[in-house]
């Protein structure tokens, strides 16, 4: 049976990232997820069903456009795949629960603004103004069923994660973007205090680490800008699965 439930979040969760890959890239550009229906963005021919297959569909054309050959990004499978086994992964976490629910919005959020920041370098405001009443609603009640003590950790994690970043926007003068505040303040209430801050060094780290390395294979220029949204939502999610080992770790280390 568990293994049946697994397969089925996996195969709910890469028909929902399809959907996400749709938003991501439409919402930056001010038009419709409805209409009109998919189609090649170099031949605008509308896509069949088959064409639609996640993740199939991009295998068996061999990732490019079945009419005129034109490649198409592999963000569209990576996006249908992450969000796939992250939905698992939090089922294997929480199972059925409010817990769960967070954050299972904690990735369906993770996955349209890293789609977004990559393509537009640009986190929606609609995005976040959907998601933010959902995922504080699912942790707040959540956090209820444990405690006033909860509540105040979720509050204050969402206070701490957008003043964090609102301090690094305001000292580094535009060197980070009001859209990663915003964003890590609708974290916040999923991870609450201390992983929001968890979640931020964790996105440091990873955003030094890959940003040197690209600079190093001269992929991007030294001052070039690359979107910091990605490695907030990666951070994130390490801090949601594991941020309570690691803390654990860290104050055992320092002890």
């Amino acid at each position: 049976m568990t293994t049946l439930i697994i397969a089925y979040i996996f195969l709910l969760g890469i028909t929902l990232g399809s959907f996400y890959n749709v938003v991501a890239l439409r919402v930056p550009a001010k038009e419709s997820i409805v209409h009109p229906p998919s189609a090649c963005p170099n031949c605008s021919t509308q896509l069949r069903p088959r064409d639609l297959v996640p993740v199939l569909s991009w295998l068996l054309s061999r990732g490019r456009c079945r009419h005129c050959g034109t490649p198409v990004s592999v963000l569209y499978p990576l996006g249908e795949l992450a969000t796939g086994g992250l939905l698992v992964g939090v089922y294997t976490l929480h199972g059925w629960s409010w817990e769960a629910l967070a954050g299972a919005l904690l990735v369906s959020l993770s996955v349209i603004i890293t789609v977004s920041d990559l393509k537009y370098m640009l986190i929606p405001n609609k995005v976040l103004l959907f998601f933010f009443p959902l995922v504080a609603g699912a942790t707040l009640l959540s956090a209820a069923a444990q405690g006033w003590s909860a509540v105040g950790t979720a509050l204050l994690g969402a206070a701490a994660g957008g003043g964090v970043i609102l301090l690094v926007a305001l000292a580094s003068r535009g060197g980070m973007g009001m859209g990663d505040a915003k964003l890590m303040f609708v974290f916040g209430f999923a991870l609450g205090l201390p992983k929001i801050l968890l979640a931020f060094i964790l996105a440091c780290l990873l955003g030094s680490l890959v940003g040197g390395t690209l600079m190093l294979l001269g992929l991007v220029k030294p001052k070039q800008h690359i979107p910091f949204g990605p490695y907030l939502a990666a951070g994130a999610l390490i801090a949601y699965a594991y941020g309570a080992d690691l803390i654990e770790a860290y104050v055992t280390l320092i002890g």
